[in-house]
């Protein structure tokens, strides 16, 4: 499949609540009153793209359609170029599908540091290599550095992910500092001349204070190997967790200044409207999108085609 229709694929459950549960609220000829107002406003709340998201949708429809017979088109272009506004947010760099790297934020000089973190089972680790092989396919070199030293089968995974993809690693053993791991893979990195050094992270709730805390070491002693960096600073999501992943991305973006998401397992829920929550919420871009469980499936995240395959046949 092509990139648009394998996005298209991922939010298919999304896409079929929409469909059920307003699709048929929009009829030729209907007068558009309140009463059909709030029914699409719970059927928004149901992609958990949030209050705030669902409530701007519908008074923009209001605004433009409200209280007159309105044909179905015209509602779901109105929704269409509204999402596109909220998830393009205001002074955004212009992403390009084709260009894997168009994303991330690049060092002016040495290696481009990518600190990666969330919470435990979000598909982290499986994250880390698929953008490792990303940025591999564009010609880049690449090292990785794994800094969740509580669990020793945190660093076997990324170990043999690191053996697949043919990059270095640097480990050490279990219990130690996750700083000094990642300050010697910013060492690493340059005496290698690596274009990119991406650093995992142990896993951790975002209510874990201390381990908040001890993410936002690492940030800083990363900055003193590498003034500037880290470059980016990307949180996983699991996009099956719905809101949830709106408190997690406060969380850790005040302990580790998050500069966006890498939204994993898109493809297995029917709650991708959290996509939109994070971004008006937050202001944190989504940059990536985990679309299935090959190293191949991660893609650069469109506003325009996440709308387009979302509401592409409504």
């Amino acid at each position: 499949m092509g990139l648009f229709d394998k996005l298209k694929a991922a939010v298919q459950k999304t896409r079929d609540i929409l469909r059920t549960d307003v699709r048929d609220l929009f009829k030729s000829g209907v007068i558009l009153d309140e009463v059909k107002l709030e029914e699409f406003h719970r059927g928004l709340i149901h992609t958990d793209m949030g209050v705030v998201a669902a409530t701007a949708l519908v008074d923009e429809i209001r605004a433009k359609c409200g209280g007159r017979t309105v044909q179905p088109s015209e509602i779901w272009d109105t929704v269409r170029a509204k999402l596109k506004e909220i998830l393009k947010g205001k002074g955004d760099a212009v992403w390009d599908a084709n260009r894997p790297l168009s994303p991330l934020k690049q060092a002016e000089s040495g290696p481009t540091v990518i600190l990666v973190c969330g919470v435990n089972g979000v598909g982290k680790t499986t994250s880390i290599a698929k953008l490792a092989n990303f940025l591999q396919k564009n010609g880049k070199k690449v090292v990785l550095a794994a800094g969740d030293t509580f669990r020793a089968a945190a660093v076997e995974q990324l170990t043999m992910w690191a053996q697949r993809l043919g990059c270095e690693i640097v480990t050490k053993a279990s219990g130690s500092d996750p700083a000094a791991v990642a300050f010697e893979g910013c060492d690493k990195a340059a005496q290698l001349g690596a274009d990119y050094v991406i650093i995992d992270t142990a896993g951790r709730l975002q209510t874990a204070t201390n381990l908040m805390q001890e993410l936002g070491k690492v940030h800083r002693v990363i900055g003193k190997r590498l003034p500037g960096a880290p470059h980016e600073s990307l949180l996983v999501l699991d996009a099956t967790t719905g809101q949830n992943g709106v408190n997690q991305a406060t969380k850790f973006s005040e302990a580790a200044g998050c500069t966006g998401i890498i939204l994993a397992k898109l493809d297995g829920t029917a709650k991708g409207g959290v996509v939109i929550a994070i971004r008006q919420l937050m202001g944190i871009p989504v940059k990536y999108v985990g679309l299935g469980e090959g190293i191949d499936d991660m893609q650069v995240f469109s506003p325009d085609g996440f709308v387009d395959a979302l509401f592409g046949d409504a």
